[in-house]
C-alpha cells in the first residue's frame, strides 16, 4: 500500500510538471505524459523510479476502460451504424495492406513466417486511446473526419478479435479452422446484440424513472458501476475489457443523461487516462532502441507510410471526399494496445521471436509521439495536393464521392428501408431465440426435471420454453412492410411476390428454430416433432394478443433507442394536437446562458412557453420573467414541432462572444499613445476596443500622473497611458 501511494504520487507530480512544460511549448499534452513515463521508469537512472510496476499496469488498464467508456458516450450505436459501412471498407483495405507490408518487412528482417504474419497483424491495429487523446488535445474531436476515424477504430477492434482467433488457429494447427472462426464471429455478434438489446430496453427506462433521485454523486457511481459490469461480462465472454466499456458508453450515449454522465466522468477519465499514457512512456528502453535501431526505424516507417496510404485509399474507396480521406489517413499513423495484446498472444503460444515484443513496443512509442504532428500535417498536405493533382483526377474523385452519397429515388430508399428492417428483425430475434434456447438447456430443463421428474419435468420444460419462444417466433413472422409502404410500392411493383418472398424467408427461419428445439428433445420421433412444430407455429401466428404485446415491446425499444432525441424535441410527448413538451439543455456557450428569462425573449421570438426549469436537484415550476437561465439548466418547453425546432437551432448554437482558442493569453498592460496612434484624438466611445481589438480599457493615465476612469466621452490624447486588459496578441496589434 505504501509503495502504491508513493508510485502514484511520483507519476502524477512528474506528469503534471512535464505536461505544463509541453503546454507552454504549445505541444500535445500526450507527449508530456510519455516523457514523464520515461523519466520515472527504471530505464532512466537519474530520477526516482517506480517501485511496483504491476500497480501501474492495473491503473493503466483502468485508464483504457475509462477512455473507451468516454469514447462510447460520444459515439452512440446509431452514429456507428451511420458510418459503419464506410468504416468496414476502410478497415478491410488497411488490414489487408498492412498485413502484407508487415509480412514482407518481417521476412526481409529474417523473422520466421509465423512471426512475420503476427507482425503484420500488429502493424495493422491503430490505437483508439492515442488517437482519441490526440484529437481532444488538438480540439479536432468535432471535425468532420473525427467520427469516420473513430468508426474505423471500433471496427478495427472487432477485426482484432476475429484476427486473434485466426492467428491462434494458424499457430497451433498451421491452418485456419473455419469452424472456430465462424464460432468466434457468431459469439461476438451474439453478445453484442444481446448487450445492445438488454441495455437499450432496460437502462434508459430506469434512468428516466429515477431521474429526480439521481444526484451527481449517484449518477457517477451508477454509470461507473454499469461500465465495470459490462467490462466483467465482456471479459467473461472472452472479449477485451475495452470492448465492454465502449459498448456501455454507446448504450448510455442514447439516453438524455449522456451529457451529464460525460461531464461527471471526465475528471476520472483524465486521471486514469494520464496514467495509461505514462505507462506507455515507461516502456521506452534506450538499450532496445540502440540494439534494434534499424528494425524499429524501418517498422515505424512502414506504419506511418502504410497507414497514410491505405487509410487514405480506404476512405476514398468508401466514397469520402479527398480532404476527409487525407485527414483520416494521417490520423491513423500509430499502433497501440491491441498490437501489444497480439504480441502477448504470440509469445504465450511460443510462435514469435522473443525480441519482437520490445521492438513493437518501441515502434508504438515512436509512432505515438509523432501522431499529433501528423494529424496537424494533414491540412497543409491536403491543400498542396488540391493545388498540384491533375484537374481530371480531382473531378474523378469528386464525382465518385458524390455518386456514393447521392440521393436515391424514393422507391429505392423505401425498398432498402424495408429490407433493412427485415434483416434487423431477423438478427435481433434470432439472437433472442438463441438466448432462450441456451437458458432452456442450462436452467429450465435441469430445474423442471428436479422438481417434476424426468417425464413430467421434460414436458413442463418444453412448455415453458415454447411459451418464451412464441412471441419472438411471431415477431419473426410479421410482415416487413407497413400497410402504407406496401400500397405505395405496389404502384410500381404490380405484384405481391417480393413481399411474400421476404416474409417466407422469415417464416422458414422461425420454423427452423422451432424444429431445432423440438428435435433436440424428441429426436426419436421426427414426424411427430414436425407436426407439433407446424401446429404450434400456426397457433401463434393467429394470436392477436401476442402480436399486440410484441408491438408494445418494439415501440418501447425504439423509444428508448431514440430517447435522447425524443426528449430533446418533444416529438414523443404530445400534449394536445401538435403541441409537444420538450426538454432543452442550456450549454455554457448558449446565447441565452446567463440571461433573465424575460430578456431572452424566447416566448416572443419562437412562440413557446417555458413551463419549468430543472437545475440539478432543484426544479423551478412556472418560472417568472426575472428567473435567470444558467448553463446546465434544462428548460421544459411547450410548443409546436416547428417552434421547438427553431428554438433548438438558436439555443444550441455557440455564442459568438465565446473564444474557444487554447492560445489566448490574457494580459494587463498600458499603451502610451503617440500622435500617430490610431486611437489618438478620439473618444473612447468612438473606438471599438472590445469588438475590433478584444480588449477592455480600465483606466487612462494622463501626462500629469492623474488617473481617469474612462467614459464614452473620454478623449484620448498623445502622451496618455491607456491601461487595457485583453488578449496579448490583440494588444500587440493595437500597439
Amino acid at each position: 500500500m505504501e509503495y502504491m501511494i508513493s508510485d502514484l504520487a511520483l507519476i502524477l507530480v512528474v506528469a503534471g510538471i512535464s505536461t505544463v512544460i509541453f503546454k507552454r511549448l504549445k505541444q500535445p499534452v500526450v507527449l508530456g505524459y510519455i516523457l514523464a513515463g520515461f523519466l520515472v521508469s527504471p530505464h532512466f537512472g537519474y530520477f526516482p523510479t517506480i517501485i511496483n510496476e504491476s500497480n501501474i499496469d492495473f491503473w493503466a488498464e483502468l485508464g483504457i476502460i475509462f477512455l473507451l467508456f468516454s469514447l462510447g458516450l460520444e459515439f452512440s450505436f446509431k452514429k456507428l451504424i451511420n458510418v459503419g459501412g464506410s468504416a468496414a471498407v476502410t478497415v478491410i483495405v488497411i488490414v489487408s495492406g498492412m498485413m502484407t507490408c508487415g509480412y514482407i518487412a518481417g521476412k526481409a528482417m529474417g523473422f520466421s513466417s509465423i512471426s512475420s504474419l503476427f507482425l503484420g497483424a500488429m502493424l495493422s491495429m491503430s490505437s483508439t486511446t492515442i488517437i482519441l487523446k490526440a484529437l481532444n488535445d488538438l480540439n479536432m474531436s468535432h471535425r468532420r473526419f473525427a467520427p469516420q476515424v473513430l468508426a474505423v477504430l471500433i471496427v478495427e477492434d472487432v477485426f482484432a478479435v476475429i484476427m486473434m482467433v485466426v492467428l491462434s488457429s494458424i499457430a497451433v494447427n498451421n491452418t485456419v479452422s473455419g469452424e472456430e472462426l465462424l464460432k468466434s464471429v457468431g459469439k461476438l455478434a451474439f453478445f453484442l446484440v444481446m448487450w445492445f438489446l438488454v441495455g437499450i430496453y432496460v437502462i434508459p427506462s430506469f434512468l428516466s424513472k429515477q431521474r429526480k433521485y439521481l444526484t451527481d454523486e449517484l449518477m457517477l457511481v451508477l454509470s461507473v458501476g454499469l461500465c465495470f459490469m459490462m467490462v466483467i461480462f465482456s471479459s467473461y465472454s472472452g472479449f477485451s475489457s475495452a470492448l465492454g466499456a465502449f459498448v456501455m458508453g454507446s448504450i448510455l450515449a442514447g439516453t438524455s443523461a449522456s451529457e451529464r454522465i460525460e461531464k461527471l466522468i471526465t475528471p476520472v477519465k483524465d486521471l486514469f487516462g494520464a496514467i495509461f499514457f505514462v505507462s506507455v512512456g515507461m516502456m521506452v528502453d534506450p538499450h532496445i532502441l540502440t540494439t534494434y535501431a534499424i528494425p524499429i526505424l524501418l517498422l515505424s516507417g512502414v506504419v506511418i507510410v502504410g497507414m497514410i496510404l491505405f487509410g487514405t485509399a480506404g476512405m476514398l474507396l468508401s466514397g469520402q471526399p479527398l480532404r476527409i480521406a487525407i485527414e483520416s489517413g494521417f490520423s491513423l499513423t500509430q499502433i497501440g494496445e491491441f498490437s501489444f495484446i497480439i504480441a502477448t498472444l504470440g509469445m504465450s503460444l511460443g510462435v514469435i521471436d522473443s525480441n519482437l515484443y520490445p521492438i513493437i513496443v518501441s515502434v508504438s512509442v515512436i509512432t505515438t509521439f509523432f501522431t499529433p504532428y501528423f494529424i496537424k500535417l494533414s491540412d497543409p498536405v491536403d491543400r498542396w495536393l488540391e493545388k498540384h493533382l491533375p484537374r481530371g483526377l480531382m473531378r474523378l474523385l469528386s464525382n465518385y464521392s458524390e455518386s456514393t452519397t447521392k440521393n436515391e429515388s424514393e422507391f429505392t430508399a423505401l425498398w432498402k428501408k424495408i429490407l433493412k428492417r427485415s434483416l434487423t428483425r431477423i438478427l435481433i430475434y434470432s439472437v433472442v431465440l438463441v438466448a432462450v434456447l441456451v437458458l432452456s438447456k442450462y436452467a429450465i430443463f435441469p430445474l423442471a426435471e428436479d422438481l417434476g421428474g424426468e417425464v413430467w419435468g421434460e414436458l413442463i420444460a418444453v412448455g415453458i420454453t415454447l411459451l418464451l419462444m412464441a412471441p419472438f417466433l411471431l415477431a419473426l413472422c410479421y410482415p416487413s412492410a407497413k400497410k402504407w409502404e406496401k400500397e405505395k410500392l405496389q404502384t410500381t411493383v404490380k405484384s405481391n411476390v417480393p413481399f411474400f418472398a421476404i416474409r417466407f424467408v422469415r417464416v422458414i427461419i422461425a420454423f427452423g428454430f422451432l424444429v431445432f428445439f423440438l428435435l433436440s428433445v424428441y429426436s426419436h420421433a421426427i414426424v411427430v416433432t414436425l407436426l407439433i412444430a407446424i401446429a404450434t407455429l400456426a397457433a401463434i401466428l393467429v394470436s392477436k394478443s401476442v402480436r399486440r404485446h410484441i408491438n408494445k415491446i418494439e415501440n418501447k425499444f425504439i423509444d428508448n433507442l431514440n430517447e435522447r432525441e425524443l426528449r430533446r424535441s418533444g416529438r414523443n410527448n404530445n400534449l394536445v394536437s401538435d403541441m409537444h413538451l420538450a426538454y432543452i439543455d442550456v450549454t455554457q456557450s448558449s446565447p441565452i446562458a446567463g440571461q433573465r428569462l424575460a430578456d431572452s425573449a424566447i416566448g416572443k421570438r419562437f412562440g413557446v412557453n417555458v413551463v419549468d426549469i430543472q437545475r440539478g436537484e432543484l426544479q423551478i415550476p412556472i418560472p417568472t420573467g426575472d428567473t435567470r437561465i444558467f448553463p446546465g439548466d434544462t428548460l421544459g418547453v411547450v410548443g409546436t414541432d416547428e417552434q421547438i425546432q427553431r428554438m433548438l437551432q438558436y439555443v444550441e448554437k455557440q455564442s459568438s462572444d465565446i473564444t474557444t482558442s487554447d492560445d489566448v493569453e490574457i494580459d494587463f498592460t498600458s499603451i502610451e499613445l503617440s500622435p500617430t496612434s490610431a486611437v489618438a484624438f478620439k473618444k473612447v466611445g468612438e473606438v471599438d476596443f472590445r469588438g475590433k481589438y478584444s480588449v477592455m480599457v480600465v483606466s487612462v493615465q494622463h501626462p500629469d500622473g492623474t488617473f481617469e476612469k474612462p467614459r464614452a466621452d473620454t478623449l484620448l490624447q498623445p502622451g496618455d497611458n491607456v491601461w487595457v486588459v485583453g488578449d496579448k496578441k490583440k494588444i500587440k496589434q493595437l500597439i
